[in-house]
C-alpha cells in the first residue's frame, strides 16, 4: 500500500496539546493547501458547505488497543475511540468550507495541528454520509456528547 500526501493542514495548532479534542469544539480558522500537482481536482468544491479531510497523525507515536479519553477515565478498544494512537495513524474530520483561494481551502472545525499531511477529501452529502439513527455506544451519557445532536 502507498499513500501520498495530495496537501497540508496550516493551521494555529502547533502541538497536539494545543488542539482540541474535537474539531466540532473549535471555531477557529484553518487552511488546507492542496499540492499544486492535485489542484485541479478542487473543481466544482466551492459548492458544497462540508467536507470529509482524511488525514495523517504525523507526531502520533505508537498505537495502543487500549485508550483513555478525555471522556472517560476507563479504557476503551482505540477503534471505539478517535484517538491518534491508531495502529494506522489516519485522522478524519468533517469541516466547514468557508472558501476556496486557488489551491487553498479555508475551513473550520478541524483539530489537526500546523503541518498535518492531508491524504484525501471528499465533499459531504447528507444523504450519503448523515445518520439520523446513529448509536453512540459508550458515549451516550457523556455530557455534550450523548442523545440528540452530534454525533462524534
Amino acid at each position: 500500500m502507498e499513500l501520498r500526501p495530495i496537501g497540508v493542514i496550516r493551521s494555529p495548532y502547533k502541538t497536539m496539546e494545543q488542539a482540541p479534542f474535537q474539531g466540532c469544539e473549535s471555531e477557529q480558522t484553518c487552511a488546507i493547501e492542496v499540492f499544486e500537482e492535485y489542484a485541479e481536482g478542487l473543481k466544482d468544491i466551492e459548492g458544497f458547505s462540508h467536507v470529509i479531510v482524511l488525514y495523517w497523525f504525523h507526531k502520533s507515536v505508537g498505537y495502543s488497543p487500549l485508550v483513555r479519553t478525555p471522556w472517560d477515565s476507563t479504557p476503551h478498544g482505540v477503534f471505539a475511540t478517535r484517538s491518534p494512537r491508531r495502529p494506522n495513524a489516519i485522522g478524519l474530520s468533517v469541516v466547514g468550507l468557508m472558501g476556496r483561494e486557488g489551491n487553498v481551502l479555508k475551513v473550520r472545525e478541524l483539530d489537526a495541528i500546523d503541518g498535518t499531511p492531508v491524504l484525501d477529501m471528499k465533499p459531504y452529502v447528507p444523504r450519503v454520509d448523515g445518520r439520523g439513527e446513529a448509536q453512540i455506544g459508550w458515549l451516550q451519557d457523556r455530557p455534550g456528547l450523548g442523545g440528540v445532536g452530534r454525533v462524534l
